[in-house]
């Protein structure tokens, strides 16, 4: 296959659930369902949960906890048969066993929804392990620490816009902005359409899985503006990623232009919001534990104590859930779950499950033996883990000694994400300078 596009700009790949195969979508143009799906709110989490519910977002660890104290498994039939394990035994069963569990979905939803590849994230063995591999090099250690001064510098000059405020919205202002930096960074995405970026984001995350005119919509429109970059790359290239996936290649051979265009599209679903939401509850927490923030600027940036605390930010408010498709029947904690069904793959309840940590329930800043699951498990652990923790980092000291005596505004409300990546949206906070 010659190196260059071989579809039109705009056209959507998606999965044909009929034969497991990719099929060309022209313009974006099919119907699938209704066009929104009003849910109504839920009363049973241990038999009817929901995670787009509004009370998901702010109270899921409570969920997971009460959930966990009566069966580690709870089951729903509002997107078809779905399961939500909550125990870190059944979470890590499910997210090593790659001949029950695909994950061909990532998310459990609508079973009309379209559903367009991602790999490395949607592909199984053994296939996966291409993908990967071309994947990994730009973010591995080496790659990320040579960010970190403009990371830094980045943070700082956030910090400064913030100059004479005193009310001031966290998550807008600065949590939201930092992981768009770091992976225009890594990847060469323009970082002057960062907004267009944190719409596509809400819509993907928030509206799509309710709307699958939403989800096509935002679907057609990235795959639109990936490709043209793409093309510009192969005709202008650069010593960045986008030239790098544009002439992509695995075993010698030529990715079909597609596949190239969704490596780029995961690049900005999973690597912003995935970051910011976890970035943002940590900034929520400290907001409330001036002890805390006390301990940590104390001490030189590079304390342990640092590490722990970015690491207990990861355990307790870890904000990705993954999910996978069941292909073969099998059981999992007693539960039996059929080809077909769909279940989450809930790594923030696996952190919060007393059997794998002492005192779960409780932030401990200087927690030793963390050996959390923010991450993910298995062949598909997050492959931008180094991005993220050195984001977060980076953030937490700039802002903490900035704004040692920083506080909640508690006369506003802090809103939170529901569904797939779980967060802050707005934080509202008093720098108290």
């Amino acid at each position: 296959m010659e190196n260059s596009p071989d579809s039109d700009v705009g056209e959507t790949w998606l999965f044909c659930e009929s034969s497991g195969d990719v099929v060309r979508l022209l313009g974006g143009n099919m119907a699938y369902g209704s066009e929104f799906i009003e849910m109504p709110p839920v009363e049973n989490w241990l038999t009817d949960w929901d995670w787009l519910d509004d009370g998901w977002g702010e109270n899921a660890i409570s969920i997971w906890n009460d959930v966990r104290e009566q069966c580690p498994v709870a089951t729903t039939e509002r997107y078809g048969r779905a399961f939500m394990p909550v125990t870190m035994d059944a979470v890590r069963d499910i997210a090593h066993d790659t001949e029950h569990f695909s994950s061909i979905w990532v998310n459990v939803g609508r079973p009309d929804a379209p559903r367009s590849p991602a790999p490395p994230i949607t592909s199984d063995p053994p296939d996966h392990h291409g993908h990967r591999r071309l994947i990994l090099p730009a973010f591995n250690p080496k790659a990320v620490a040579a960010i970190e001064d403009e990371m830094r510098s980045y943070c700082r000059s956030l910090i400064a816009d913030l100059d004479g405020q005193n009310e001031v919205d966290a998550a807008v202002a600065y949590t939201q902005n930092i992981p768009v930096h770091g992976i225009c960074l890594l990847t060469g995405l323009p970082e002057e359409d960062a907004d267009l970026f944190r719409l596509w984001i809400y819509k993907n995350f928030q509206l799509a899985p309710r709307d699958n005119n939403v989800r096509l919509e935002v679907m057609t429109e990235m795959s639109q503006y990936i490709s043209a970059i793409l093309e510009d790359r192969l005709k202008n290239p650069k010593d960045d990623m986008l030239t790098m996936i544009a002439n992509a290649q695995i075993d010698g051979k030529d990715l079909d232009w597609n596949i190239k265009v969704v490596y780029v599209r995961l690049q900005i679903v999973a690597g912003i919001d995935t970051t910011w939401s976890a970035l943002g509850s940590g900034i929520w927490h400290f907001a409330q534990h001036n002890d805390e923030v006390q301990r940590l600027i104390a001490v030189p940036d590079d304390h342990m104590l640092w590490q722990t605390a970015n690491e207990e930010v990861l355990r307790y408010y870890a904000p990705v859930t993954m999910a996978r498709k069941v292909v073969q029947d099998v059981t999992v904690a007693g539960c039996p779950m059929h080809a077909g069904d769909q279940t989450l793959v809930t790594f923030p309840a696996a952190n919060h499950d007393p059997a794998a940590f002492e005192d779960a329930h409780i932030f401990k800043l200087d927690r030793e033996n963390n050996r959390h699951v923010a991450f993910g498990l298995g062949i598909h652990r997050c492959a931008g883990s180094n991005l993220a923790r050195l984001e977060m980092l980076v953030a937490f000291q700039e802002w903490l000694r900035a704004f040692p005596n920083y506080s909640l505004d508690t006369s506003k409300k802090t809103t939170w994400a529901n569904g797939q990546v779980r967060g802050p949206r707005n934080i509202p906070v008093l720098l108290n300078r």
